[in-house]
């Protein structure tokens, strides 16, 4: 395994993006309490627009680094997402970026830990072939 980093976005259920910058902030928080992440997770701010103070908070950028160290900071990271949304509302929503693009998209709805390792794996694995940038939705959640 290379060293990669995966982005993470949010948004409420509803495609509202105002509430996803507070969910954001509380994730950041959640993620660096985690041994295995600890200065792995960093904040990326989205651009300053004309007329404003500074760029609001846009995704978090997680750094996986390669062998024993990134499958730990991995499973540290989908055991932190799963149990950050036992305690967040609903109608929330995640997506977690590879460097070519492709995505999976968790649904705070149904979140499926087993589901989720598998995704979160294949999006790594993309990331060491070099896949081909196009991005592919994978919902993850236990069947409705």
């Amino acid at each position: 395994m290379t060293s990669q980093q995966l982005r993470i976005r949010t948004e409420s259920g509803s495609g509202e993006t105002g509430h996803g910058f507070d969910e954001l902030g509380s994730l950041f928080d959640w993620l660096r309490r985690e041994d295995a992440l600890r200065g792995r997770v960093r904040v990326e701010h989205a651009p300053i627009a004309r007329g404003e103070m500074g760029g609001g908070l846009d995704a978090l950028v997680v750094a996986i680094g390669p062998g024993g160290v990134g499958a730990a900071a991995v499973g540290a990271l989908i055991g932190a997402l799963a149990a950050w949304f036992q305690h967040r509302r609903a109608d929330l929503r995640i997506t977690v970026t590879n460097e070519n693009g492709r995505t999976v998209e968790v649904d705070g709805k149904r979140v499926d830990v087993p589901v989720l390792v598998e995704a979160v794996g294949r999006l790594l694995a993309d990331g060491e072939a070099g896949g081909d940038g196009e991005a592919a939705g994978d919902g993850v959640g236990a069947p409705e």
